[in-house]
């Protein structure tokens, strides 16, 4: 029997491993479920890497998945939950990976997307699906999962703790009433580029903003080769910018930017964490929908190019194509102008921000 507010589930499986973005937006639905069902033993089965930023939120068991050790991992959850039934498995994710993880979860009721929205064939691993959500946002679309079992109330939380030494560490290189641009150049590697802008373009901005609005200009990305070079390629433009590329993990990004003025960046995880702790978020879209995939309450500083994109690449309107496709051209991201993008800065910074209070709601040291 499906679970409501008259037979509240005792025990509940939540399935989201990846990515950064997305474990956000499941941050306020995991706080609305244990809202509506406050003896509900929740257990996230998440991803090694993204559990790094969230796996000391409060009231929820996480259960690590490594990705990187294969077969083995499969079996190691097995193991772990063989004696073990859940009420309730809810599947986020679109994945064979993902599916595959979900043979491991033993659950009386598997609850997953419509058919037609889903990807890898995941209707064959679930027993109830919530109706299709249509086109909205990818948070909303989350948000009717608790809907479909009558929770009707969000408690959109991000309550990420941040340590006393991250926040120090934070406060030390962006101190009080210091006007801070943070540039992350580029989306996750995988995606092969095709949603990163260029490098030097980036480097013009970051001069705008620092000889207009007087804005320390901070770097911030992943190791790879890809961000590296476009790290170097800014800092020839502005060497005074502070260049933290490989430097930080995913806590000590959530502490700065939870100082900054606001956050430059592509269709990529870091804008979801600055939404989780209040921060504007100017967004770079061409290849993706904002109106699927925005930065959650920064769709009045998104730079939008993606119907331009579509039309010009896919030869079809927003209308014409199914919700969340991309468009995976090369130059899709050239039709952003740097005249563009210095005029949100200027919007921006013209603009009194006052974050909402349910975005700005982050734990932290006492």
């Amino acid at each position: 029997m499906l679970p409501n507010q008259n037979h509240p589930p005792e025990s509940i499986a939540i399935l989201r491993l990846s990515a950064i973005g997305d474990v956000c937006h499941m941050i306020p639905v995991v706080r609305t479920l244990q809202h509506a069902y406050p003896r509900c033993q929740l257990t996230w089965i998440i991803g090694t890497k993204e559990s790094e930023l969230v796996d000391d939120l409060s009231g929820i068991e996480f259960i690590r998945f490594n990705k990187a050790a294969g077969w083995r991992s499969y079996l190691d959850l097995r193991r772990s939950l063989h004696s073990r039934r859940f009420d309730l498995l809810m599947h986020f994710q679109n994945s064979w990976r993902a599916n595959g993880v979900s043979l491991c979860i033993p659950a009386k009721v598997r609850l997953g997307f419509a058919p037609e929205q889903t990807h890898d064939a995941q209707w064959w691993f679930t027993n109830c699906r919530i109706p299709n959500t249509g086109r909205r946002h990818i948070l909303d679309m989350f948000f009717a999962f608790p809907e479909y079992l009558g929770i009707k109330d969000r408690i959109l939380k991000w309550d990420i703790p941040i340590s006393a030494s991250n926040q120090a560490w934070a406060n030390e290189l962006i101190p009080d009433d210091t006007p801070v641009m943070i540039l992350s150049p580029c989306s996750n590697p995988r995606f092969r580029n095709y949603r990163n802008w260029r490098s030097d373009h980036y480097g013009v901005i970051a001069r705008y903003a620092q000889e207009r609005h007087g804005l320390r200009i901070i770097i911030t990305g992943g190791a790879s080769d890809v961000e590296t070079r476009y790290a170097q390629a800014i800092r020839r433009m502005v060497p005074d910018a502070l260049d933290l590329t490989g430097q930080t993990g995913l806590k000590e990004l959530l502490a700065l930017l939870a100082r900054a003025s606001f956050l430059l960046c592509p269709d990529s995880g870091p804008a979801h964490m600055a939404t989780a702790v209040g921060t504007p978020v100017i967004g770079l879209f061409a290849t993706t929908n904002p109106d699927r995939a925005r930065p959650y309450f920064s769709g009045e500083w998104c730079v939008n190019r993606y119907p331009e994109a579509l039309q010009r690449y896919v030869g079809k309107t927003v209308s014409e194509v199914p919700w969340g496709t991309r468009v995976r051209h090369p130059e899709a991201m050239n039709l952003i102008t740097v005249d563009a993008v210095s005029a949100m800065i200027d919007h921006l910074m013209a603009t009194k921000h006052t974050p909402s209070p349910e975005s700005s709601s982050v734990s932290r040291p006492c």
